[in-house]
């Protein structure tokens, strides 16, 4: 079991609104707006927030790149593309964020799930190959941040005395990131990566893969920790969560979520499959586990359950999942900013958090309003508690 954890929330660089799948409430997604997003997540306390990659996103570096000079202790996990970038660029671009960051930086490695995506950036190759490339892509890349110089030549990949001149903040290089359901996936991360990544599925589905990457890493003699991205709805109470949840996909037609559905049905992605394979595209079987919601899956691809309920009920649920060994938790919530505000002040004091920044500053700051302009108010960890 993992008794501390972290929690990092989430840059919605491809857009951001009140309800799933239309523009009824949806607002402008730009650098300021981000920054709002970024600033509020660093003053509340969170470790880091996750840039999305891919056609439909801003691109990662470039934004992380604006917004860390912004911010003072949050990190930033962006998106490393095998098959875009050589790894040796990829190390230089690295190294280089995490010395303007000064040692902020963490890597998710994205090897791509949709065919039709990769093709337009040319890359035309199948599912296996894919990883292929993304193993030898961090042999070759996880070195170069090591400080060694490097030759290879693999099958897909090949360098001769490749080496960074500057190195990175962080001993090594930053940790690394990655999720990847299927066999191949699996082996490539027990191979090369710090953390594992699995999208939010039923705690016993989670158990199951957690425990066949645990024994897979054993056999190469390696250990790797895990992380889970998920979405979370939290209310006062239960009733106005399940509400709220309501609500998200309430301007949801069927022909949009048909046209969805059919769009992630044409990606090789076993994740992605995984997901959809939760709710079938039904809006009549969306609560999947005990306040684990699929809502949002219905419209979004990639992360597309919520934890939906009262800080209470989420904070237990958030417990199950660190009793399986989840230690880094990804969040976010719709609209991000309202969300990463509503999540911190109701559910952050009911966790065991490990990096806990705004302890240090609480003396120093005003808590809740004064009241009768005479006292403090008293200090709980919260109504639900």
């Amino acid at each position: 079991m993992s008794k501390d954890a972290n929690f990092l929330w989430f840059l919605p660089t491809h857009g951001d609104g009140r309800y799933l799948g239309t523009t009824i409430g949806a607002r402008p997604v730009d650098l300021g707006y981000l920054r709002q997003i970024a600033q509020a997540a660093d003053s509340l306390g969170y470790f880091g927030v996750l840039l999305p990659t891919g056609k439909s996103c801003e691109d990662s570096w470039l934004v992380a790149s604006a917004l860390a000079p912004v911010t003072e202790r949050l990190r930033y996990l962006v998106a490393v593309r095998p098959g875009l970038l050589s790894p040796t660029l990829a190390a230089r671009m690295t190294a280089t964020l995490d010395r303007l960051s000064g040692g902020r930086l963490l890597i998710n490695v994205v090897t791509g799930g949709d065919p039709s995506e990769s093709r337009s950036e040319g890359i035309f190759l199948d599912h296996d190959e894919r990883y292929s490339v993304t193993r030898e892509f961090l042999g070759i890349y996880r070195r170069l941040l090591r400080g060694e110089a490097v030759t290879q030549q693999g099958s897909r990949l090949q360098v001769e005395n490749a080496q960074l001149v500057f190195p990175p903040v962080q001993v090594g290089g930053p940790q690394i990131y990655f999720g990847g359901s299927s066999p191949a996936g699996i082996d490539v991360a027990t191979e090369h990566v710090d953390k594992y990544l699995t999208w939010g599925e039923p705690p016993a589905e989670v158990a199951a893969k957690l425990a066949t990457v645990s024994i897979a890493a054993a056999r190469k003699g390696r250990t790797v920790s895990f992380g889970i991205r998920l979405h979370v709805i939290v209310r006062d109470t239960n009733e106005e969560a399940w509400a709220a949840a309501e609500s998200l996909i309430s301007h949801l037609d069927d022909k949009t979520i048909a046209k969805a559905q059919k769009a992630f049905a044409g990606m090789d992605s076993v994740g992605q499959r995984r997901m959809a394979e939760l709710h079938s595209g039904r809006r009549d079987q969306l609560e999947i586990s005990p306040n684990l919601w699929a809502g949002i899956g219905l419209v979004r691809g990639g992360a597309g359950t919520a934890l939906v309920g009262d800080p209470k009920t989420v904070a237990a649920r958030i417990g199950e999942y660190q009793a399986l060994g989840i230690d880094t938790f990804i969040l976010s919530g719709y609209p991000h900013l309202e969300e990463a505000y509503r999540f911190a002040e109701l559910v952050f004091p009911l966790l065991d958090r490990a990096d806990r920044p705004e302890a240090a500053r609480a003396g120093s700051a005003q808590i809740g309003e004064v009241v009768a302009n005479a006292f403090q108010p008293s200090t709980a960890r919260s109504r639900a508690a």
